[in-house]
């Protein structure tokens, strides 16, 4: 396992967004009030549109749009993705409500570097429409995950999960906002813990560690 000697420099993430970044502003203000020590390098989207786009011009971060239009295989459009992504340095790429699945183009490069956030407890419920299908299937608690990202959709080693209770008479918008509180919360503590060193990939399982050891292969 790779380790190297922690340093004062902050991880370099690089956010995949397609939507509000609501996700994206709670990196965002937990990097700015101190609780996590992050630079974002960048904001990716394959949305011209996408609100996360304006957080991140908001904040003084760059800001790319990749056309998925201008290329005719998934797999030349995540290599453009990551060209931009090393182009930047970034070391971490985190998903923030990014709604395309990823190839191995893109995926391999950054194994055991990339995270994503879903809104469900996984393994239950992947895919789009977690909220739907956790009302309709009637668990009593439902909440979200952050994960390693494989190249199999809501797959990858599981780092953190937090649960919220399904209530009677719960719509879909109704658990969709009470999970969304959560993952705020969620998603800057474990980029936290990535950028502190504290956690070890084994098999499936993340372990985590009180000392920091930082046991990722992130170049710092």
């Amino acid at each position: 396992m790779f380790e190297q000697e922690q340093t004062s420099s902050p991880l370099i993430l690089g956010v995949l967004a397609s939507g509000r970044g609501s996700n994206l502003q709670a990196i965002i203000d937990a990097i700015e009030e101190g609780r996590l020590e992050a630079k974002i390098a960048l904001v990716l989207s394959n949305k011209a549109d996408a609100f996360a786009l304006v957080r991140a011009k908001n904040h003084y971060i760059s800001t790319v749009f990749v056309d998925p239009k201008q290329y005719e295989r998934r797999e030349d459009y995540d290599d453009a993705l990551l060209k931009t992504l090393q182009a930047h340095q970034v070391q971490v790429v985190v998903l923030a409500g990014y709604m395309r699945l990823l190839t191995e183009h893109l995926v391999k490069p950054f194994h055991n570097r990339m995270i994503n956030i879903h809104p469900s407890l996984l393994p239950a419920f992947p895919g789009l429409h977690a909220q739907r299908q956790a009302i309709a299937y009637g668990v009593k608690l439902s909440g979200c995950t952050v994960h390693f990202v494989d190249e199999k959709m809501d797959n990858g080693p599981i780092i953190a999960q937090t649960t919220v209770p399904v209530l009677d008479g719960d719509t879909e918008e109704d658990l969709a906002g009470r999970i969304l509180v959560e993952e705020h919360r969620l998603l800057p503590s474990v980029i936290q813990r990535i950028a502190e060193g504290k956690l070890r990939i084994d098999g499936r399982r993340v372990l985590h560690l009180e000392k920091t050891r930082f046991p990722l292969e992130i170049n710092r």
